[in-house]
């Protein structure tokens, strides 16, 4: 029997404000554990939380970016559950009112069809904190610098098929939370997390099965794997005829075993007890918070990747890389607003520029190499200063040191020999030492001028400028 997956999925992505939801402790990642708590982040008895109106701001920026309604009469709920990292044993967080509702986010399926995920919601909420396992202990640690940060939480539709439709997805709105200024995605730093539902069905029914969770997903391959494996252990279960043993849970991905473990039972949202806050008076949006967020909107990477075919000799590839991360996207801009052409700007960013961030440790709004440094490095290059050789030694060699161009080119002697002088006696010598290449030319073999050139550029050491040394080579052989 053929089966088919049923996905849905809750991303939580931290807002990006400098401050806390309901209080002024800093949301800096990577401070001191527990340096930035304050009695209400801490749930202290007395204390009052009051809400941060950058929240809704963002909230409402994301929900008008990814399409949905905006929702001007929302509310705030307890949502009540005891864990060590919650340490009022109750999130604040939205039921029933959440502050957006509906939207979608556009996805290419891997046959190179459009297919829209739909969105059921997005709500606003405050994390919890983070515990420390500690290897070959007995006990955890917990660490509250995260509880009380903002996060949005948005969920899916059960509209994704497959494990690598739901990393399409989450790379598409990743793209767009980020353009969009609401959040900065950093999955390393836990600020982008993903929690996976999946079911199977029999192929072509429409019948929803029992659904497990997996939990706190933080990376693109592991909720490709986790999805994988979970996908797999159901199959099993349901052809060995013990589909009665999936089970409404939670799991968590095991990357060493490469498998899903259970985690707890599923809770419904009757275990939770919602009701509405009664320390937070229900939100109102005015007209103007829409207006501003519509109007303050940067441009979105579909907006962007129109742009660039349009303005820029640039292929559908190309464009897809380049507007993948939006530094990215505002680096090769500056490329071409410093001098160079759209085309070779690209051309150095998708091949020696990704080569080299391969195995740097930062994101593409870290890179070494400043942008009017590499047009300048493009420039000398386009001039006949450097051969494209010497240009990508030189590009690699300031990246890793910092080093000016200059200094490089003057260090290794790479400076390109335009004199027609010097040039004219290499080609002489390649051919005086290679008769029987001038020979096979002149009997009509052409590609062995091939060989002449390589010849010439070695005795030069490669600072010969190529076109010179062909159009020489070419007017000694006749």
């Amino acid at each position: 029997m053929a089966y088919e997956s049923v996905i849905g999925l809750e991303i939580h992505a931290e807002l990006k404000t400098k401050t806390k939801i309901f209080c002024s402790c800093s949301t800096k990642f990577g401070a001191k554990p527990n340096e930035n708590t304050c009695p209400v982040c801490m749930g202290l008895p007395g204390t009052l939380p009051v809400l941060n109106e950058e929240v809704i701001n963002l909230a409402v920026k994301a929900g008008k970016a990814l399409n949905c309604k905006i929702n001007k009469i929302n509310k705030m709920d307890r949502k009540n559950y005891f864990y060590p990292d919650l340490p009022k044993a109750y999130q604040i967080s939205q039921f029933d009112l959440p502050i957006c509702s509906g939207g979608g986010v556009e996805i290419e399926t891997k046959d190179g069809k459009k297919k829209t995920i739909r969105l059921n919601r997005i709500h606003i909420e405050e994390d919890a904190g983070k515990l420390v396992h500690l290897e070959y202990e007995p006990y955890s640690l917990i660490d509250y610098n995260r509880v009380g940060v903002p996060l949005i939480e948005i969920v899916t539709e059960p509209d994704i098929s497959s494990p690598e439709e739901a990393v399409e997805f989450l790379k598409n709105l990743k793209s767009i939370l980020a353009y969009a200024e609401v959040s900065d995605c950093r999955m390393e730093e836990g600020s982008l997390r993903c929690d996976a539902n999946i079911s199977l069905r029999e192929a072509g029914s429409s019948d929803l099965n029992c659904k497990v969770e997996i939990k706190n997903i933080n990376s693109f391959k592991e909720v490709q794997k986790a999805l994988e494996k979970e996908e797999k252990r159901q199959k099993q279960l349901y052809e060995y005829g013990e589909g009665d043993k999936i089970k409404q849970e939670t799991r968590r991905y095991d990357s060493a075993k490469a498998r899903t473990l259970v985690m707890r039972t599923k809770e419904d949202s009757d275990d939770y007890r919602y009701f509405p806050d009664p320390d937070l008076r229900p939100i109102e949006i005015n007209d103007s918070v829409i207006e501003n967020a519509e109007k303050t909107m940067p441009e979105l990477p579909n907006a962007k990747k129109k742009r660039f075919l349009e303005s820029y000799e640039l292929t559908e590839k190309e464009v897809n890389l380049l507007t993948s991360d939006k530094y990215l996207a505002q680096y090769f801009e500056d490329l071409v607003s410093e001098g160079c052409n759209g085309k070779a700007a690209a051309n150095w960013i998708l091949g020696d520029l990704f080569r080299l961030m391969k195995n740097h440790e930062g994101d593409f709004d870290d890179i070494p190499v400043k942008e009017e440094t590499l047009a300048q490095i493009i420039k000398m290059v386009d001039k006949g200063d450097l051969s494209t050789t010497a240009g990508k030694e030189v590009f690699e060699e300031v990246f890793k040191t910092g080093k000016s161009p200059e200094e490089v080119v003057e260090e290794k002697g790479l400076k390109q020999i335009n004199n027609e002088d010097e040039i004219e006696k290499a080609v002489i010598e390649a051919m005086e030492n290679n008769p029987q290449s001038v020979a096979d030319y002149k009997a009509g073999k052409k590609q062995s001028i091939g060989f002449l050139i390589g010849q010439v550029m070695k005795a030069t050491k490669g600072k010969a400028n190529p076109p010179m040394v062909k159009e020489m080579l070419e007017k000694k052989l006749k």
